[in-house]
């Protein structure tokens, strides 16, 4: 039997898409072992999210809402982590593979005597025992890999473990942590949250992601891929090549280097198809490539795939899905 314990951030009572795929996967993953699924809930507003992690399968969960979180939610969180993982007793603990899950899960495993995998983008079981999967070799291969004895620790990667299923029933129990955290001068402070103005979701969130690179040729190309991806209901993404060459921030970066995404829907326009770029992607359920170059690795990738000029297939195409949206 397996418990499991994860962390999700719910100020103002929201929580994300990728932190509910969390949930949901570790909640199947729980149930598989013959464990309970524990969330802890951190930031003003989780007693809120409760109903919303309930409903994506988790047995327990610990709300905090510690000022300190505000202020300081790196060292404030790993705080209310170890308090948590003392009452759950988890055997496993799955992270985000964020700033924050990455910062908290090897002095988690510290403080717990925990073995640690990071940057996991899939699992398995294997004699009741989770496995799990990551990339290496700059996602050129896949490593398995698993903690011998004693606890684990994992962060993982948005859309790992994730599963076409509804999330599980969990049992749904809701209660606070009652943990007071007392923020040391010594810490790390928040001093300012700056969010990103943007039109649709997040690239983590999204569904759909139109996402260019070098053969863009320019800046300009990414108005149309804007317009394709407002029609999808999705985000726009770019390349590090398009980032390094000015022609969009760095917010929308995705791979080795940049974010890492989980859509339903990838298209990528103008990109070769590096692996440095496919780990940010891989996870995507189905890609599409648009490319003048008919031997660019990433129709290696690709479910479907146009050789063509994207100035022309592009505006095509979202004409195209326009009157089909219309209909």
């Amino acid at each position: 039997m397996t418990n499991i314990v994860t962390a999700v951030w719910a100020w103002g009572g929201r929580v994300s898409a990728a932190a509910r795929d969390l949930v949901q996967s570790a909640g199947t993953l729980a149930a598989e072992t013959g464990g309970e699924l524990g969330v802890l809930a951190l930031g003003t507003g989780a007693q809120i999210a409760a109903d919303t992690l309930r409903a994506a399968g988790a047995d327990v969960v610990l709300t905090c809402e510690e000022e300190a979180l505000d202020t300081a939610p790196g060292e404030a969180g790993l705080a209310a982590l170890v308090a948590g993982c003392e009452v759950l007793r988890p055997s496993l603990v799955l992270l985000p593979a964020d700033s924050l899950g990455r910062d908290w899960a090897p002095r988690l495993g510290y403080r717990l005597g925990a073995g640690l995998v990071t940057e996991v983008t899939d699992w398995s079981l294997e004699e009741g025992r989770p496995v799990f999967q990551r990339l290496v070799f700059g996602g050129k291969a896949i490593a398995t890999m698993t903690v011998a004895g004693g606890p684990a620790i994992a962060t993982v990667r948005p859309g790992a473990g994730r599963r076409d299923e509804p999330p599980r029933a969990g049992r749904g129990e809701a209660r606070d942590l009652g943990l007071a955290i007392e923020a040391w001068p010594s810490w790390p402070r928040l001093l300012r949250r700056q969010t990103e103005e943007r039109q649709g979701p997040g690239l983590e969130e999204a569904r759909a992601i139109v996402s260019g690179g070098r053969g863009l040729g320019g800046p300009e190309g990414f108005e149309p891929l804007g317009e394709l991806a407002l029609t999808l209901g999705g985000a726009v993404g770019a390349s590090r090549a398009a980032v390094d060459e000015g022609w969009a921030p760095p917010t929308w970066q995705i791979g080795q280097t940049g974010k890492t995404v989980a859509p339903d829907l990838y298209v990528a326009v103008g990109i070769s198809g590096a692996s440095q770029h496919l780990v940010g992607c891989s996870r995507a359920k189905t890609i599409v490539a648009i490319n003048r170059d008919p031997e660019a690795p990433i129709f290696d990738y690709a479910r479907l795939g146009v050789v063509g000029d994207w100035r022309e297939v592009v505006p095509a195409l979202t004409v195209a899905l326009k009157e089909m949206l219309a209909d």
